[in-house]
């Protein structure tokens, strides 16, 4: 008997395991396990089995205990980001609530386009023990549960219901999270009896594969459409978002704008494609941008749009360019090519890069339009120097970004989310080495700061240790979220966190007066049914997870303890406060669309209303 018809007799929980400790992949020429390993927390409905079966890989796929399966998936999140999606996490969880909490979790990974795998507790596929603890009933249809929650929240979803069905659904499910166009996560449902039955599996099943990510070459007549219109610009522009990394094409965005001469602006999710210092780096773009990259796209003809979703806050709901201009949309993923009427080019963006440069060889951006960008780009950095520097001024986001700018080692990585320091680390912060800016607004998660610093931390120890992970969190994504400081501690994956306290939400805060309403249940002190208002010891309740931690009274102390969190061995925690009026970025930022009342008592809302509405005007209409 041949190999081919040789079985082995392995519970379905066995069986998923082994098969992931034989995943392998390909980068820069060397094999790496698929899986880093996995985060884990166990409950009755994946301890028995599944955690029998990861007790014997525990060598191969290394599994982190989580505090809060929502932490849990923020850090597989990060993790994947680090490694531009081509090495991954899996989560596994109990059934029911533990499942329930990675529900926000595959949502980031979702908007994000991250590969991560949610090994997940089910129901008795036999209903013989029905209804069992944790189990939420459908009354008409049995089912249905808490599990197909996910359906919209991930790319591949399954529930096993006999052991073979891994056999099919397991390389489905990795081809998919590997798909540059359809990247995501995806979720297994894993029943709590299936967990446990037997099947003679092939042996050829567990053979190791070697993973390669396609790269989808470009379509010869959208090459050619794209380099006819890029031919035409008078005033062209790049804008690059995440794809470029995630393609591994940065090399070939700044020697593509080099050879024509055309500014590249970033997106949120692109930022750290080009160094600060590049001569053809127009800043980011779009609401949470610089003056200088709106200038451009305000005026540009013809923009090149790469590896981008172009979601509102790139695009200033769409107010950000002119009513003429035209977009050439290099994506994977057809459904971001073709948006608003862009002309697409449905490829990987290494190879449409280069075919495109192929294509129009010999051209040139106007040097009048690309010394107007650079003039623009020196204006914003002359901005963001006063902006970040301090002296008799309130602490503010800014100068703490700046603070860390100076004294970070140039491939130390950058962690934020949500809040106000999306805003404020894309505007401020300059890059100091392509790729090492995380900041987490496809989903605008708050709690995903620290959690995905460990998860980012993981993935760096890996490769470099001696470099650091450095997460600046608001007091309130902290208070959200901050277990993960514990887990950091534990398993040896030191942070430098910056809690950067400004008394509340004070971002929506600042939204909430902007559109003409009084503070309301936003800052501490603003809250009507809060009695007595106190200030939270950040540093006492980090100390008490085993960090580092102290407090300082502005950015000077704040480089100072720096400097000592560098020389730690472990997790440091900086908090400072900032003012939660008179400390933020006030330039650079485009038009947002924001629902407001068309109609009200409140004479400043009214006002506010129409003010805001005076821009819709700019907003183009899907062409």
């Amino acid at each position: 008997m041949g190999k081919a018809d040789q079985t082995i007799q392995l519970t379905m929980a066995q069986a998923i395991v082994r098969w992931l400790a034989s995943q392998f992949i390909v980068i820069d020429g060397q094999e790496q396990r698929l899986f880093g390993g996995g985060f884990g927390i166990f409950g009755h409905g994946n301890v028995t089995c599944l955690g029998e079966a990861l007790y014997d890989h525990r060598e191969e796929l290394p599994l982190y205990r989580g505090q809060n399966e929502q932490s849990m998936g923020f850090a597989a999140a990060a993790y994947a980001k680090y490694y531009c999606r081509q090495r991954m996490m899996f989560c596994t969880a109990s059934a029911g609530p533990g499942t329930a909490n990675l529900l926000n979790s595959a949502a980031l990974a979702h908007a994000n386009r991250l590969p991560m795998l949610l090994l997940c507790g089910d129901t008795f596929i036999t209903r013989l023990p029905d209804p069992v603890l944790q189990q939420l009933e459908n009354f008409d249809d049995p089912t249905f549960g808490v599990n197909d929650a996910f359906k919209p929240l991930t790319r591949y979803w399954d529930r096993i219901c006999h052991p073979a069905q891994i056999i099919q659904s397991l390389p489905n499910a990795i081809a998919t999270m590997l798909d540059p166009a359809d990247c995501g996560p995806a979720f297994l449902g894993l029943p709590q009896d299936v967990q446990g039955w037997v099947y003679d599996f092939p042996v050829v099943f567990f053979d190791k594969k070697v993973h390669r990510i396609r790269r989808s070459a470009p379509d010869s007549r959208e090459i050619a459409d794209a380099a006819a219109l890029l031919a035409s610009a008078e005033r062209p522009m790049i804008i690059a978002g995440g794809g470029v990394q995630y393609s591994q094409a940065v090399s070939e965005l700044t020697a593509f704008a080099e050879a024509h001469q055309i500014p590249v602006a970033e997106t949120i999710a692109g930022r750290a494609n080009l160094l600060a210092t590049h001569p053809l780096n127009a800043g980011p773009v779009g609401v949470t941008g610089s003056d200088s990259a709106n200038a451009i796209a305000e005026k540009a003809d013809v923009i090149v749009a790469i590896g981008t979703r172009l979601q509102d806050f790139t695009t200033g709901s769409w107010t950000a360019f002119s009513a003429g201009a035209k977009f050439i949309s290099i994506n994977a993923a057809r459904h971001d090519a073709g948006k608003h009427c862009s002309l697409p080019v449905v490829a990987d963006a290494r190879l449409a890069i280069d075919e495109l440069a192929t294509a129009v060889a010999g051209y040139r951006c106007p040097a009048d339009w690309t010394a107007f960008a650079s003039e623009q780009r020196k204006k914003w950095d002359e901005y963001v120097a006063v902006n970040v520097a301090y002296g008799n001024r309130p602490n503010s986001y800014a100068q703490a970004i700046g603070v860390v700018n100076e004294l970070c080692d140039s491939t130390d990585r950058v962690v934020a989310a949500a809040g106000g320091l999306p805003a404020e680390v894309t505007a401020n912060w300059r890059t100091l080495a392509a790729g090492t800016v995380d900041v987490e607004f496809g989903y605008s998660c708050m709690g995903y700061e620290i959690a995905g610093g460990w998860g980012a931390r993981i993935a760096q120890f890996e490769n470099q240790p001696e470099q650091d992970t450095i997460v600046f969190t608001g007091d309130g994504s902290y208070l959200m979220l901050n277990s993960d400081i514990y887990s950091s501690v534990l398993s040896s994956r030191k942070l430098i966190i910056l809690v950067l306290d400004n008394g509340g939400f004070a971002v929506i805060n600042k939204l909430q007066n902007n559109t003409g309403n009084e503070s309301f249940n936003n800052l501490i002190a603003d809250c009507p049914t809060i009695e007595s208002p106190f200030a939270v010891d950040f540093e006492a309740h980090a100390r008490s997870m085993g960090a580092n931690a102290e407090t300082v009274a502005n950015p000077a102390e704040l480089g100072e303890a720096f400097k000592r969190a560098k020389a730690a061995d472990k997790t440091s925690v900086i908090v400072m406060q900032v003012d939660a009026f008179d400390g933020w970025t006030t330039e650079g930022h485009t038009w947002w669309e924001v629902g407001t009342p068309h109609t009200t008592e409140n004479e400043k809302v009214r006002a506010a209303h129409i003010e805001w509405e005076s821009s819709r005007a700019k907003q183009r209409r899907g062409v």
